[in-house]
């Protein structure tokens, strides 16, 4: 089963196949709305699945799932990829980017997004939600004479 080299979230990521994939704002650990229920008009993930010469050319399921702090579903997206190539030892990373456009945030707390390659969960990504306004401001510095 292909492993994931790496998954996050960005503000935006462009991904075209066997080339580099650019992404804005990558690294999205945190989101803050003015107040609940409010609509977040989009992020990206972005996901590199790593497989080996045995693991190419068969066919994944992938599955995509954003839940909420009480782990109810917010946003799922599922498909299907392929890693064609020859019988070379060396492995292969297929990076993806899914779009998440307009996910109704319902309430504060820690979101998970789930990630599962046939079935099987292979990754988790937390993302806290906030309220803006409403966060503890940071202590100022203190300087010692």
């Amino acid at each position: 089963m292909p492993d994931i080299e790496y998954a996050f979230l960005a503000d935006a990521a462009d991904v075209q196949p066997g080339s580099k994939f650019h992404v804005l704002g990558g690294g999205v650990s945190r989101l803050t709305g003015p107040s609940f229920p409010f609509v977040h008009p989009h992020m990206s993930l972005v996901v590199g699945l790593r497989m080996s010469a045995v693991e190419r050319n068969h066919e994944y399921d992938l599955n995509f799932l954003v839940t909420g702090p009480d782990g109810s579903q917010v946003a799922n997206a599922s498909g299907k990829v392929v890693a064609r190539g020859g019988p070379d030892v060396a492995d292969t990373i297929i990076t993806l980017s899914v779009d998440l456009w307009n996910i109704t945030l319902k309430a504060p707390g820690e979101h998970l997004v789930r990630i599962t390659v046939d079935g099987s969960e292979r990754k988790r990504i937390l993302l806290t939600v906030g309220q803006s306004g409403h966060e503890v401001a940071p202590e100022p510095p203190r300087y010692l004479a």
